[in-house]
């Protein structure tokens, strides 16, 4: 879609020129995108084409030596992790990023803590403020556990749970921090068929229930294929294709960069 149909009340992240280099190395050169409201998007590209170092970009993991990131109107570049969290992105990462000992519900609920605060005080001694704010942090979290069907798995630790359980639950926290667009890094990495035919029923559902913008890193083009509408292509740090995903998916250069042909 052109800029000219995209109205800038549809976008909802605009990225534009990002570039970062390590030594020397220009690990992300020039990288653009316009996402829209609602949208599910792509992000794929070879391994090491750059798209993880985007994330870290986008998160505030990483300050882009230049370049500028606007979330929902709002200049957001620079800003330090926690801050963009609260702007409104969330992600999860290639590797599963869970607090194993805790229960499936202190997981989600750690994610929640921020936005419901109490004091030491509160804590120490179980004032009514506590009790009360500790039953709604449990009426919220589990009301988001049922959304993936792992509310009846509430006091189950997390390293108890199988893989593709493990990853709803990461998601599952990430959306407890009520984003407006969240970044998924690779989800279907390490699932069986099965599992990842799941997960991109999880998708569409936490796409539809809270309605989130997406923007989806992923090597599984069968998963890419059913759910994205537009994708970008990295290559090398930069950008090698855009646009709607069957016509990026058909382009001879991506499969070049693919195949190495």
């Amino acid at each position: 879609m052109s800029d000219i149909a995209m109205k800038n009340d549809d976008i909802l992240l605009s990225a534009e020129n990002l570039s970062i280099s390590f030594g020397g190395l220009k690990a992300v050169d020039g990288f653009s995108v316009k996402i829209k409201r609602g949208e599910l998007y792509g992000l794929i590209g070879p391994n090491g084409a750059g798209k993880t170092t985007v994330f870290n970009l986008l998160t505030g993991v990483y300050k882009p030596d230049m370049g500028s990131i606007i979330l929902d109107g709002k200049n957001i570049t620079g800003k330090k992790n926690t801050e963009i969290n609260h702007e409104g992105i969330a992600r999860t990462f290639q590797n599963i990023r869970l607090f194993s000992n805790l229960s499936v519900l202190d997981n989600v609920k750690a994610a929640l803590d921020e936005r419901y605060g109490y004091s030491i005080f509160d804590s120490i001694f179980r004032t009514p403020k506590f009790r009360r704010i500790e039953r709604e942090l449990d009426e919220k979290a589990l009301s988001i556990l049922e959304v993936f069907d792992l509310d009846k798995l509430a006091e189950y630790k997390a390293s108890q749970l199988p893989y593709g359980q493990q990853r709803k639950l990461e998601i599952a926290r990430a959306l407890a921090t009520e984003p407006k667009l969240i970044l998924l890094d690779e989800p279907a990495a390490g699932m069986n068929p099965q599992e990842t035919a799941e997960l991109m029923d999880t998708i569409a559902l936490i796409r539809r229930e809270f309605s989130v913008t997406i923007l989806l890193i992923e090597h599984d083009m069968k998963l890419v294929s059913g759910i994205c509408e537009r994708l970008t292509v990295l290559n090398f740090g930069q950008i090698l294709c855009e646009g709607e995903t069957k016509a990026v998916l058909n382009d001879p250069e991506v499969i070049k960069a693919y195949l190495g042909d």
